[in-house]
C-alpha cells in the first residue's frame, strides 16, 4: 500500500469510528469494526483504486461489520436488542450507511482514549489504534512486544472504559484541562518512544515519530489558539529536524558532532515560527519551554555558537514547573556546557543526593552516561570508561549501546 493511501486511511480512521460510535453507542465493538474496515481497504484500494468518497466507503463497510459483530454475541439480551436495532437500521438497499459526517471527531476520540481510568501505556496503545489507525501488529512491533500481548492490552483498555461508563462526548468543563493534559502527554510519549526507541537495532522509530506529529498537527488544527498544543507541535518539529543527522552508518552521532547541514530547515522554520507565535502570549507551559530550548539549538549554526547559558535558564524555569528527574538531568548538561564540567558535576552530585537521579528508573542509565561524559571532560578517563560501560549495560537500544561501549574503549589504555 502506497504512502498516500496509508495516510488517507489513518486520516479517516477517527471520523469513521466517530460515525459508528454515534450510531451504535458501542466504542469497544465499533473500534474493532473500524480496524476491519481499514484492513479491507488496505487490501482492496491498491488494486481497485480509492473510491470517490473513501469515508463513506469505510463507514459502509464498518457498519456491515458492526452488525456482524453485534449479532455474533447475541447470548446477552442487551446485545441481542442492539443487533436487532442495527439490522433494522441497515435494511436499506445495499445496507447503505448514513451520509458521511462532516464533523471532526478526532479530539473527542483523543479525550476518550486518554480517559483517566486507563494507565498511560493503555492510553498510548488505544490512541495509536483508535485515532492513529495503526494495526495491533504495528503497535506491538513499535513497542517490542508480541501482537497477542498488545491485543490483550488494548482489549483490557476498552473493557475498562466500558466499566468506567466512558461516553463518546467531550469532557465536562471541570475535566477538560486534565484530559487535555493527558492527551498531550500521550502524544509526547509516542513521539519520545519513536525518537529514541527503548529497544531494538534502530535508534529511532520513524513510524512513531511521524504518527505523533500527524496526530499533534490534527490536535493543533482543532485548537489553533492553545499555546501548549502549539508548543508541543513546535517541540516535535524542531526535535525531528535533527533526526537524519543523529546517525551515520548506523552509529549514533551526538548533538555537538552532528552535521548541521543535514538538519531539516523546513521543519526548523515551521517549528520556530510556531513557538515564536505563542511565546509570552499566555502563561508559559512546559511544552512551550521545551520548544524554546529546541529553537535555541536550531538557531546555532555550529556547536560553539549555542547559547547554553540561555538553555540553562530555560531548563531551570522548566524544572520549577515540572521538577521531574529527566528535566533535572537535562539542566545538568546545560549547566556543564554553559559554566564548565566541574559545575555540572557539582550540580549532578547535589541532585543525586536529593533526588537520586542515579537510581531513578527514568534517568539511571542516562545519569551514568552524563556523569561519564563530564568526568571525561575533567580528565578522569578511567572512571568515565567504567561509567560508560555501566550505561551501556542499562540500555536495550543497540545503537546507543554500541556508542557507549565505543566511548569506553577509546578511554581504555
Amino acid at each position: 500500500m502506497n504512502q498516500e493511501c496509508e495516510h488517507l486511511l489513518r486520516t479517516e480512521a477517527p471520523q469513521v469510528l466517530g460515525a459508528l460510535v454515534r450510531r451504535f453507542g458501542r466504542f469497544d465493538i465499533a473500534e474493532d469494526a473500524v480496524q476491519e474496515a481499514l484492513l479491507a481497504a488496505s487490501r482492496t484500494w491498491p488494486s481497485e483504486g480509492v473510491p470517490d468518497n473513501p469515508r463513506s466507503w469505510l463507514i459502509r463497510v464498518g457498519y456491515r461489520r458492526m452488525v456482524d459483530l453485534l449479532r455474533s454475541d447475541q447470548a446477552r439480551h442487551r446485545r441481542e436488542q442492539e443487533a436487532g436495532a442495527a439490522e433494522l437500521a441497515m435494511q436499506a438497499p445495499g445496507r447503505r450507511a448514513d451520509p458521511a459526517p462532516e464533523t471532526d471527531d478526532s479530539l473527542t476520540l483523543l479525550h476518550l482514549c486518554c480517559h483517566p481510568a486507563l494507565e498511560p501505556t493503555s492510553q498510548v496503545a488505544l490512541t495509536l489504534r483508535a485515532v492513529g489507525g495503526l494495526t495491533t501488529a504495528e503497535i506491538a512491533h513499535a513497542y517490542g512486544t508480541t501482537e497477542p500481548t498488545m491485543g490483550a492490552r488494548i482489549s483490557r483498555a476498552k473493557q475498562r472504559l466500558a466499566r468506567a461508563g466512558a461516553r463518546f462526548t467531550p469532557p465536562a468543563d471541570a475535566d477538560r484541562d486534565g484530559r487535555m493534559a493527558a492527551v498531550m502527554r500521550v502524544l509526547y510519549l509516542i513521539f519520545n518512544e519513536g525518537y529514541t526507541a527503548t529497544a531494538g537495532d534502530r535508534l529511532a522509530r520513524v513510524d512513531l515519530t511521524g504518527e505523533a506529529i500527524r496526530l499533534t498537527r490534527m490536535l493543533h488544527a482543532t485548537l489553533p489558539d492553545d499555546a501548549e498544543v502549539t508548543g508541543l507541535l513546535a517541540l516535535m518539529l524542531l526535535t525531528e529536524s535533527r533526526r537524519t543527522a543523529r546517525t551515520d552508518g548506523g552509529d549514533l552521532v551526538p548533538l555537538d558532532e552532528q552535521d548541521r547541514t543535514r538538519w531539516d530547515r523546513d521543519l526548523i522554520d515551521e517549528g520556530t515560527a510556531l513557538i515564536d507565535a505563542v511565546w509570552n502570549r499566555a502563561e508559559t507551559g512546559p511544552y512551550q519551554l521545551q520548544a524554546a530550548i529546541a529553537a535555541v539549538h536550531a538557531a546555532a549554526a555550529s556547536p560553539d555558537q549555542t547559547d547554553w547559558a540561555q538553555i540553562a535558564v530555560l531548563y531551570l524555569w522548566l524544572e520549577r514547573l515540572t521538577p521531574t528527574a529527566p528535566v533535572q538531568l537535562s539542566r545538568v548538561v546545560a549547566v556543564a556546557h554553559a559554566h564548565g564540567p566541574s559545575r555540572g558535576l557539582a550540580l549532578l552530585d547535589d541532585l543525586d543526593q536529593r533526588h537520586h537521579l542515579d537510581r531513578h528508573p527514568l534517568t539511571r542509565q542516562r545519569e551514568h552516561a552524563v556523569r561519564a561524559h563530564l568526568l571525561q571532560m575533567t580528565g578522569e578517563t578511567a572512571r568515565a570508561a567504567a561509567l560508560y560501560r555501566q550505561a551501556a549495560d542499562l540500555t536495550a537500544n543497540e545503537v546507543e549501546q554500541r556508542y557507549l561501549l565505543n566511548k569506553a574503549t577509546t578511554l581504555t589504555p
